[in-house]
């Protein structure tokens, strides 16, 4: 169990994207009042979007901060399906470095996992946030059931991120993905989940009781986590 879950309501979606920002934009500026530098790995789909329109509002020193996406699709840039290049939208702009977990280069899915596991061992860790959606299955980041499941919850410390292909494949995006592990995740200094509607509530409630146990991914990353994880959800 969880040592610390703590639920934040809101009545709509616009709401949430303010006080989810606003959080957001204390941890990157602790972080860089801390060590000059803050590192955080972002959520990708549609659900954090308004999050991240109200967060490039903030007045922060954008040069400083470090964004990778929680799991990305491994598809090209530009893509609609890339994470990366949602994100980068928002935040290149601002001066934000956005360093992707796809490498056009990558010959499968697994070399593409290898090569950013690489790419972020060159970076300031553990993370200073990890944000993070949970899908109408119960998925989070891009740890799905399929041949990588366990080595995505289980696989060594220092993994911190690993392709993986989710069985059965996705079909509003039926590719193999790269993702942050398990060991990445919870070893971020603040754990940020944000969602909206009833029936995601209703998966990531029962994954949580559920335990280490759970049938739902998320309940098994949630499982036995050290850190206080804050859960914003709006109707």
């Amino acid at each position: 169990m969880t040592t610390e879950i703590e639920w934040w309501e809101y009545d709509d979606a616009s709401e949430m994207a303010d006080a989810v920002a606003g959080d957001i934009q204390f941890i990157i500026e602790s972080a860089i009042d801390a060590r000059g530098a803050a590192v955080v790995a972002l959520a990708g789909g549609k659900t954090p979007l308004p999050i991240y329109e109200k967060l490039v509002q903030a007045k922060l020193d954008w040069k400083r901060v470090t964004i990778i996406p929680g799991d990305d699709r491994l598809v090209p840039l530009g893509d609609p399906l890339s994470n990366v290049t949602a994100i980068g939208k928002h935040f290149i702009p601002k001066g934000a470095r956005v360093i992707p977990l796809i490498s056009d280069k990558a010959e499968d899915y697994k070399a593409a996992g290898r090569a950013a596991d690489a790419r972020l061992q060159d970076l300031h860790w553990p993370l200073d946030l990890c944000l993070l959606g949970v899908g109408g299955d119960g998925h989070a980041a891009s740890i799905f059931p399929g041949p990588d499941f366990d080595e995505a919850l289980n696989g060594p410390r220092e993994r911190r991120a690993l392709g993986v292909m989710p069985d059965p494949l996705p079909p509003e995006a039926p590719v193999a993905r790269v993702t942050l592990s398990r060991a990445a995740i919870v070893s971020a200094r603040a754990l940020m989940i944000a969602l909206t509607g009833d029936a995601k509530r209703s998966v990531l409630e029962d994954a949580i009781a559920q335990g280490a146990s759970s049938n739902y991914p998320v309940g098994r990353i949630l499982a036995d986590v050290e850190l206080p994880v804050d859960i914003h959800w709006s109707a």
